[in-house]
């Protein structure tokens, strides 16, 4: 799960025992780049926000659902299905095939105590939405790696306050943050069936949203304005 940072100095909820067991809880503590979410404080005790469970079925070979709920009153998804189908068609079909489905969710007051941007249950991978206005407020400063990442991914940090900062996407940035950081992220927790410590399973899912998210995603940007400087010389 990637967590965001920690918005109230409240005391978050305790995780139910079936969540802890069955979903990727992802603690990050710095960033590394796009392969890497925006790191959070650790949060006083576990939490998982409360969600639909949806037993494995028989689904193969990518044949994944997409359940789209709605994102609650001031809060938007930044991405939309035909977005994580496209950047989902570019992997190998062997990374799909335990993926079951996947659920735009709803933000609610118990998952306000502790949001996050994704997570993993299972064979579901859940995306959240963020405020409408693309404006995220931290009580707490950000930490250097923080400012790093978000610089890299071109949203900014602004204090507005004391005890306020704020977390400033533009639209392009939160795009690419969830199709080629989120999303591979949780994906890659739903393929590993060989880490069982917690640990292990992050650093698994942080090297496979680095390897198959932001260097995928820099290598086709590259690509492309490659091409675009390429002048066609023609002979007369």
């Amino acid at each position: 799960m990637i967590r965001r940072f920690e918005k109230t100095p409240r005391t978050a909820t305790p995780a139910k025992t079936r969540a802890v067991s069955r979903a990727a809880a992802s603690r990050r503590q710095v960033m590394a780049g796009k392969g890497a979410r925006i790191a959070v404080r650790a949060l006083r005790g576990p939490f998982l926000p409360p969600e639909n469970w949806y037993e494995p079925g028989e689904l193969v070979g990518g044949d994944y659902r997409v359940i789209v709920q709605q994102p609650g009153a001031g809060y938007r998804h930044v991405v939309t299905e035909a977005d994580v189908r496209a950047r989902l068609a570019q992997l190998p079909a062997w990374m799909l095939a335990s993926l079951e489905v996947i659920q735009f969710s709803q933000m609610t007051r118990k998952k306000r105590q502790a949001p996050c941007y994704g997570m993993q249950w299972g064979n579901t991978v859940y995306l959240y939405p963020i405020e409408e206005n693309l404006i995220e407020t931290c009580v707490q400063p950000p930490l250097p790696a923080q400012r790093i990442e978000a610089g890299m991914f071109g949203a900014r940090w602004q204090q507005a306050g004391r005890t306020q900062w704020k977390l400033i996407w533009s639209e392009e940035a939160i795009r690419d943050f969830y199709l080629n950081n989120v999303l591979i992220h949780e994906l890659g927790h739903v393929i590993d069936n060989r880490n069982t410590n917690t640990v292990d399973r992050e650093r698994f899912a942080e090297w496979f949203a680095l390897e198959h998210g932001y260097k995928a995603s820099q290598r086709a940007e590259l690509a492309l304005q490659a091409s675009r400087k390429y002048v066609r010389r023609r002979h007369h």
